[in-house]
């Protein structure tokens, strides 16, 4: 029988350091539980964060982003999407969200840590949860040299910024 979500967070470790995520079960359920099912089934081990603009946020998840695989980043998603659970928590520095195309409904694995205030995202990206530790993790992946990407905005990272794994764990008491 698994645990209660409040009871568990996640650890992003990535070539950075790590992140350590806790999640908002009351308000995103279904969010959460596809979080945390695809980071048990390894998903997002050698995923890479692919998008990043200073001040905003850093975006990651996506399958497109392994070594080896085809496709372009920040266009791939793990075969179905999520109904979106919109909701009042702020889009601010730390909070985690789903990443997502034009309709509201179209999020499935990834998602974005907001570097900044990105309240204007506030309910039409599904927030999820808030890192609790790694803030200096965070500033140090949202720093680093971008360079233009395909659709030609200045925000792939010159050098690979890999997600070695996200692990579910309990929450340390």
């Amino acid at each position: 029988m698994s645990k209660p979500a409040a009871s568990e967070n996640a650890i992003i470790s990535t070539s950075y350091g790590d992140m350590t995520l806790t999640f908002w079960s009351d308000v995103a359920p279904k969010t959460v539980e596809n979080f945390k099912k695809l980071a048990r089934e390894g998903f997002y081990d050698g995923t890479a964060f692919h998008r990043i603009i200073k001040g905003f946020m850093i975006q990651g998840g996506c399958p497109n982003t392994k070594a080896g695989a085809n496709g372009m980043p920040g266009t791939g998603d793990p075969g179905y999407k999520l109904k979106a659970e919109f909701n009042a928590k702020p889009h601010v520095r730390g909070v985690i969200s789903m990443a997502r195309a034009a309709h509201p409904d179209s999020a499935g694995c990834q998602f974005f840590i907001c570097h900044g205030d990105a309240r204007f995202l506030d309910k039409q990206y599904t927030a999820f949860g808030a890192l609790s530790a790694g803030d200096d993790v965070l500033e140090r992946i949202a720093t680093v040299p971008t360079k233009s990407g395909g659709g030609g905005e200045k925000c792939t990272p010159v050098d690979r910024i890999e997600v070695t794994s996200i692990r579910i764990v309990p929450v340390a008491s």
